[in-house]
């Protein structure tokens, strides 16, 4: 049987010593260096020969992020790892995944490209922007929901009157899920922007009147579209509004906009690293979800069990 050794980027060095934890393991050692240019060379400082090999890193900006991971991976196979798995907790450019005006770059798959010409095994990632994008990679890619992390959470508030609320058309079918899990109802806050990170205009599709409402989406970058859509809500007579965002990307204003809002609080996970003391800004950690899928990869399981 091939041993197990886990290492981690320098962007994700916080989650990955959790997950290591949580598996069992303490992360192996690798250097990341810098010449006085920048350039980045990483360096296993242990054997990884026959090992099944775990990488975790998030391909967050700066874009640093992604060529240290490429630079691991390429380490890795030229060290004779048995395999190397890719563990991105939060998979980056997973927005641009179409052509949606012309002359433009499809950044996911050019990522999904990179990795698997580098030597990456297998990919195993979290709460994609959009579940196409696993076909965008030639390799198995497990993609984990952020699910039995929330729902556990929002079972504790025990909410009366819960609605579920999808800030965009494109986020329907991850609010239905909630929806139907906790046989509450569904809406959908329809926008429209002129550019990108700016919402023209918003208008809220269903009944929230006298309900505590959830808005479900997969991250939040500027917070623009969420807090608008959290005021709008509140107008509408809803209770109360939460948010519940997997990646904390948390670009700009975010941070002020969140304090500043009519949300009652905000929980994502741990996949990006949140500021400490943030208000109104609950974290959860993934941690415990990653280490299980990297024991059932191991132990040649399925891991439907890790979803809700």
């Amino acid at each position: 049987m091939s041993s197990v050794k886990i290492f981690s980027g320098s962007g994700t060095e916080y989650l990955a010593k959790k997950i290591a934890h949580s598996y069992g393991k303490s992360l192996g050692e690798v250097q990341t260096n810098r010449f006085s240019d920048g350039e980045i060379s990483v360096h296993f400082t242990e054997s990884v020969r026959g090992c099944d090999v775990f990488l975790i890193q998030s391909t967050c900006p700066p874009t640093d992020n992604i060529m240290e991971l490429l630079l691991m991976v390429d380490a890795a196979k030229r060290a004779s790892a048995a395999t190397i798995s890719v563990i991105i907790p939060y998979f980056g450019y997973a927005r641009q995944d179409r052509k949606d005006k012309p002359r433009v770059g499809i950044g996911a798959k050019l990522v999904a490209n990179v990795l698997t010409a580098a030597g990456a095994s297998r990919v195993i990632t979290c709460e994609l922007h959009a579940d196409q994008i696993q076909g965008f990679f030639d390799i198995p890619v497990v993609h984990l929901q952020s699910s039995p992390i929330f729902v556990p959470y929002i079972s504790s508030l025990n909410l009366d009157n819960l609605v579920f609320a999808a800030p965009d058309v494109g986020g329907s079918k991850r609010a239905r899920t909630y929806a139907k899990h906790f046989k509450a109802e569904m809406v959908i806050c329809d926008k429209y922007r002129e550019r990108a990170n700016e919402v023209a205009s918003m208008q809220v599709i269903g009944d929230v009147k006298d309900k505590n409402v959830i808005l479900v989406d997969d991250l939040v970058d500027t917070a623009g579209t969420l807090c608008n859509a959290a005021e709008i809500i509140m107008e509408k007579g809803a209770k109360s509004v939460r948010a519940i965002c997997t990646h904390p990307v948390l670009s700009g204003p975010a941070y002020d906009r969140i304090a500043n809002s009519v949300l009652d609080e905000m929980i994502v996970t741990d996949t990006l690293k949140v500021k400490a003391n943030a208000e109104k800004i609950r974290v959860l950690s993934v941690a415990d979800l990653f280490a299980k899928g990297i024991r059932k990869i191991q132990d040649h399981e399925s891991i439907s069990s890790l979803f809700i």
